[in-house]
């Protein structure tokens, strides 16, 4: 993949671009302070079905325009989240606010975070913490070496900063531009109102 030159680089009509982050560890971290008594629960989906999966990362993500699980085949999706080494898990809060969590150990040696994120009443009390926490001992518990994730513009303005406060590391920055999900009907028009639609004339 070539690198982008320095100076302004046009984004067609109907697309969307994103500055992404990639971020490591290589070692366990202590893990952050967190509530004594979480009123949160943390349940495996063990075999989840793609409209439960997918009401899950709407749930979470919609806020934010995640868009690349809603654009995959359905075939393609199955696999990906059925497969014995990918770990999804969703947190459960009071007044049905929730949150996800995949952990893909396909890689052998290292634990990728997929998707990692709160709804929007959770965020700023402390669920996110408590869910990293939880991200870090379930990752090091099985024999890796190196754990990661990747963020983009397209999520909360806050995450690459916990992330690092969290124990990750950036490495890499990249660009991404893919259709606007708004604009395929893959997300409600409405959604993610602090990015502009911009359509074709």
């Amino acid at each position: 993949m070539s690198a982008l030159g320095d100076g302004y680089h046009d984004v067609p009509d109907g697309k969307v671009a994103a500055v992404v982050t990639h971020l490591q560890m290589f070692a366990r971290p202590a893990l952050r302070d967190e509530a004594a008594d979480p009123p949160w629960t943390l349940t495996r989906l063990p075999d989840p079905v793609a409209d439960e999966y997918l009401a899950l990362y709407r749930a979470v993500g919609t806020d934010w325009l995640w868009f690349s699980r809603l654009f995959l085949p359905a075939d393609e999706l199955a696999a990906a989240i059925g497969d014995p080494a990918v770990e999804v898990y969703r947190l459960d809060a009071p007044g049905e606010q929730c949150g996800i969590l995949e952990l893909d150990f396909r890689q052998p040696g290292e634990c990728e975070l997929v998707y990692f994120g709160v709804s929007a009443g959770l965020i700023g009390g402390g669920a996110a913490r408590w869910l990293m926490n939880r991200a870090i001992e379930r990752a090091w518990s099985q024999h890796i070496r190196r754990f990661w994730v990747h963020t983009c513009t397209l999520d909360h303005p806050g995450a690459p900063a916990f992330y690092m406060r969290s124990g990750f590391v950036p490495f890499r920055r990249q660009v991404e531009v893919a259709d606007d999900p708004r604009l395929t009907g893959f997300a409600p028009p409405e959604s993610a109102r602090q990015i502009p639609v911009i359509r074709a004339p």
